[in-house]
């Protein structure tokens, strides 16, 4: 994935881009995307979503 705090306009096709963690389909230039930010084991982990549809449906971090 390019750096995740460029515009997502810049250097992002579906090859590289982040992927909705319920639907998988790729986030391209899409306004609803959701990201989840999380901390286990030391290490920063993102889960990302294509809307609050797929945020809501999904189970969480491992616990």
């Amino acid at each position: 994935m390019v750096d995740p705090t460029s515009d997502l306009d810049d250097d992002v096709d579906e090859s590289n881009a982040p992927r909705c963690a319920v639907c998988d389909d790729p986030l391209i230039r899409d306004p609803n995307h959701r990201v989840v930010t999380w901390v286990e084991d030391a290490k920063a982990h993102t889960a990302h979503f294509c809307g609050p549809d797929c945020r809501d449906a999904w189970d969480g971090p491992p616990a």
